[in-house]
């Protein structure tokens, strides 16, 4: 069939809404109903809010001489079943959508209304139409996405993502289109991302020097201290410490809350999954095993007769180095950059983030959530899955298959 054929834009046309309690049959009574006057079909949309449903069957308007039958017919079968019906007239499909698509999802713990008028506002005063909206999770956060069209993304981003933090809101801006579900690789961060936890932190405590190691660690993250050699000057710190420890600090470490939730639910959908850490593969290799990762990569603490030197060896994990081996990583995969996502919450993530396709700042410090893509604030690693697109339900009805 021809295109001129398939256009409704100058056919008569008629907008047919049911709205109602919300029970099984509904959509096929409805189209039962209007198969009697051999209308087409040109679009329809459905949404259940709170068992309530609203159907939208927009479809072509049949001879003027039935117009009326139909409206009669469509009322009496919406009264019949305790449901109510509008009808209207026009001309065509929906308008054309503006140019330029953005998906943007909000994550709020709560999303208030105040926030939710704020941000659609912000689409309208940027040049913006919501042409639908749609909820990806309700826990353990609420988490809605809007499509808009109208304005490119970047600016869209610039308007929305500013004052997110004092709405109490996250906030993320993509470009729409399939290749959000396409980014196949995601590289995480380890320390206070992926865990809980600053591995060297850690091995400090044990060896009596957690103050002074946390106070390089610090500065290093706030972007105030080069990163390798504030990583010597903490490691040094660790001279003579027992390898024993090394076991010790493995079991102290704690996973960021979601942090399995989002690496399984990936590894279903067929993504592969690393981590870089300017920390220590002492502990990655670990992770690695423990969570299934494809890749993993870090400095190695040098061991000799048991006991710590305070020296690292091999190639430094620092700012750069991550950024290589996201890079790396990819390649390895067989997936583009622009496939990729990165998270991380420390200036020395900042190469990694900007490199990749989407780069999430994870309650991350200020000056990385100012350069990163997108920035999630809520203390939920697996929330992350929401930006692209994954829902709630998803995840849960993949984990009631595996258990099956």
């Amino acid at each position: 069939m021809s295109a001129e054929q398939t256009s409704f834009s100058d056919v008569p046309t008629l907008l047919v809404k049911i709205f109602g309690k919300d029970r099984p049959g509904i959509t096929a009574g409805l189209f039962d109903t209007l198969a009697a006057y051999s209308v087409d079909v040109v679009d329809i949309e459905q949404v259940v809010t709170r068992g309530r449903m609203v159907l939208c069957a927009l479809v072509t308007a049949p001879p003027r001489a039935l117009e009326g039958d139909l409206r009669a017919t469509v009322h009496s079968w919406a009264e019949s079943i305790k449901m109510q019906a509008e009808i209207i007239s026009g001309l065509g499909d929906n308008r054309p959508r503006g140019l330029g698509r953005s998906l943007v999802t909000v994550l709020g713990h709560p999303l208030t209304a105040e926030a939710t008028a704020a941000i659609a506002a912000k689409i309208a005063k940027a040049g913006g139409n919501i042409d639908r909206i749609f909820r990806l999770a309700k826990y353990p956060v609420t988490a809605v996405e809007f499509a808009v069209s109208g304005v490119e993304t970047e600016p869209l981003r610039t308007a929305l993502v500013t004052d997110a933090g004092k709405l109490g809101v996250d906030v993320a801006v993509v470009a729409a289109g399939l290749h959000r579900r396409a980014q196949r690789l995601v590289v995480m961060d380890v320390d206070s991302t992926l865990i809980q936890d600053e591995v060297i932190e850690l091995f400090a405590a044990h060896a009596g020097c957690e103050d002074e190691v946390a106070e390089v660690t610090s500065a290093a993250m706030r972007g105030e201290l080069d990163f390798e050699q504030s990583l010597h000057a903490r490691v040094a710190l660790l001279e003579g410490l027992d390898a024993s420890v090394v076991d010790k600090v493995r079991s102290e470490v704690r996973l960021t809350p979601g942090a399995r939730t989002l690496i399984r639910t990936l590894k279903r959908l067929g993504f592969q999954v690393g981590v870089v850490s300017g920390g220590f593969t002492q502990v990655t290799d670990d992770l690695q095993d423990r969570l299934g990762l494809d890749f993993a990569q870090a400095n190695t603490l040098e061991i000799v007769d048991g006991k710590l030197t305070g020296r690292v060896t091999g190639e430094i994990v620092d700012r750069a180095g991550k950024a290589r081996l996201l890079r790396r990583f990819a390649a390895e995969a067989g997936v583009p950059l622009s496939q990729t996502v990165a998270i991380g919450d420390g200036a020395n993530d900042l190469d990694m983030l900007n490199a990749a396709g989407l780069g999430v700042a994870f309650n991350a410090k200020p000056v990385v959530r100012e350069a990163a893509h997108t920035a999630v604030n809520v203390p939920f690693l697996d929330t992350v899955l929401y930006l692209l697109g994954v829902t709630r339900e998803e995840v849960e009805a993949a984990d009631a298959h595996e258990e099956d």
